[in-house]
């Protein structure tokens, strides 16, 4: 039986692009993973959520986990991208597009050569 923590890594490391937030992008259930939700499906690119809400065990273990206290939280190709001032910011100056939609090619070419 996996811990929290390795379910953790697990989903960072197979989710090109992963938000955890508070809801489902559908329904989001806190004005900040809103915004930051909004944000990224602007980017256009598929990506994986977590609702920290249903998952309580992950929601104490993550802020541990990545050293960031709060929800959401955008992880990009396994590195921890910020909360939602940050990629609010990001979105507004075009970066959160540019980041988002490399992960995304380059995840859809390694699907694609793993479909070869």
């Amino acid at each position: 039986m996996s811990t929290t923590v390795e379910n953790i890594q697990q989903q960072i490391s197979e989710n090109p692009i992963l938000i955890y937030m508070k809801g489902t992008p559908q329904l989001p259930q806190c004005g900040f993973s809103a915004q930051t939700v909004q944000a990224l499906m602007n980017c256009g690119e598929r990506f994986a959520f977590v609702n920290v809400l249903d998952n309580p065990d992950i929601r104490a273990e993550l802020p541990k986990v990545a050293n960031w206290p709060t929800f959401p939280q955008l992880w990009v190709e396994g590195e921890l991208v910020g909360g939602c001032d940050i990629v609010i910011e990001m979105h507004e100056n075009g970066e959160l597009e540019k980041l988002v939609k490399a992960a995304g090619e380059r995840a859809n070419s390694a699907e694609n050569s793993d479909n070869a």
